[in-house]
């Protein structure tokens, strides 16, 4: 058993500053002495895979963190880890537990099969795993084996954590409440008729008319980042080509590695509303360097135009419970363009409804996923 201050010491000497996860029992002792310290952050996820893509977000920043979780939340997190980390070549660091353990001590009926597979999943997925030190003289060794593979592949490491393998600590810090008053309900903004909304390509180019070369504009999976690449391909510019919904927490792991950089993230409603609970994240977390534009056609379009639910949802709404201090609604591009040309400071949530449609021939992305992330670190001072 080792002692959680150990681990995170080690850890830290290797650059790793950013703790982001699920509570587990198992690795409870590591979250609270991160909340405790205080040169290490800690941001609570609602879902393993969005703790993923804040981690994900964090390393592309030039951040090095580590993602915690239960066994049981590989399964939440086997999209960005196939197909954000592996094809960008994004480097995590995960510590899994292992409830459930064949042989091991007695657990709830859920955990069985899990226990059992946790192993096969993390090879299956191509992550390369070791078990997580359980004497202070394994910890070093071990931690550097993790970087060295992180380094050499570009890919995750995980640490498979067996129970009472960190000796208890207790959280001595008291939770930080945001303030409880959101963002004011705007006036009822009228809802243009369909035919009458800007195209997805109208608003990216109204995005891309306000964006400066040194802020970083992440467009969520499907149309929304071939349009914007057939617009015109910036070197500022991430293409979230898989990993469906974790656009917004990627954003959020940049935002909160570049604090003095604008980011911003082009969000679909199906996406949002496949990943709702990142709203609650990012609205906690407020990061005054972010701008989270929905763009709502209401529809799964890249996948034949299937309808989503939001013609019946207030989305600002949900962003303004979520916490977000500003959220605006607007109905044409230039409403768009001259809000996004305002770059007042503070988190904020603009929303558009735009039409069908989309261009003929509409190009993918020649720059491939590597070439991308790359990019991106070159911007941001990101280690490779």
């Amino acid at each position: 058993m080792i002692e959680a201050r150990s681990f995170c010491e080690t850890a830290k000497l290797a650059g790793f500053s950013l703790y982001t996860g699920v509570p587990c029992s198992y690795v409870k002792p590591f979250i609270n002495y991160v909340i405790d310290a205080p040169d290490l952050t800690y941001i609570g996820a609602t879902n393993e895979g969005d703790a993923v893509a804040i981690a994900t977000g964090a390393e592309l920043g030039g951040k090095r963190a580590i993602v915690m979780m239960q066994n049981s939340g590989l399964g939440n997190a086997v999209s960005p880890l196939t197909s954000l980390n592996a094809i960008f070549q994004i480097p995590v660091l995960l510590i899994v537990t292992l409830r459930g353990e064949p042989g091991g001590p007695h657990d709830e009926p859920q955990h069985e099969l899990m226990g059992q597979i946790t192993t096969q999943m993390l090879e299956l997925m191509n992550v390369a795993w070791d078990w997580f030190p359980r004497e202070e003289s394994e910890v070093a060794g071990v931690l550097e084996k993790a970087f060295a593979h992180m380094t050499k592949t570009g890919l995750p490491f995980c640490l498979v954590m067996k129970k009472d393998s960190v000796a208890p600590h207790k959280l001595t810090s008291k939770p930080v409440a945001r303030p409880t008053v959101t963002a004011p309900a705007q006036a009822p903004v009228a809802d243009l008729p369909k035919a009458d909304r800007p195209s997805r390509q109208e608003a990216l180019r109204a995005v891309q008319a306000t964006a400066r070369p040194d802020d970083v504009v992440i467009a969520t999976t499907g149309f929304t980042g071939r349009e914007l690449y057939a617009c015109e391909d910036r070197h500022n510019q991430l293409y979230v080509v898989g990993s469906m919904g974790c656009a917004s927490s990627i954003a959020l792991g940049l935002a909160w590695a570049q604090p003095n950089r604008r980011i911003v993230v082009l969000d679909g409603d199906g996406a949002m509303l496949m990943r709702m609970g990142a709203l609650a994240t990012v609205g906690y977390e407020r990061p005054g360097n972010l701008v989270h534009v929905l763009l709502d056609n209401e529809a799964h379009e890249s996948t034949g135009g299937q309808s989503t639910v939001t013609h019946s949802m207030d989305l600002p709404g949900v962003a303004r419970a979520a916490g977000y201090p500003s959220v605006e609604t607007v109905t044409t591009a230039k409403e768009l363009e001259d809000k996004l040309a305002n770059r007042s400071e503070g988190l904020r949530f603009v929303y558009l409804k735009t039409r069908h449609g989309v261009p003929d021939d509409l190009p993918r992305p020649k720059v491939t996923p590597r070439e991308v992330a790359g990019r991106i670190r070159k911007l941001t001072g990101g280690a490779a």
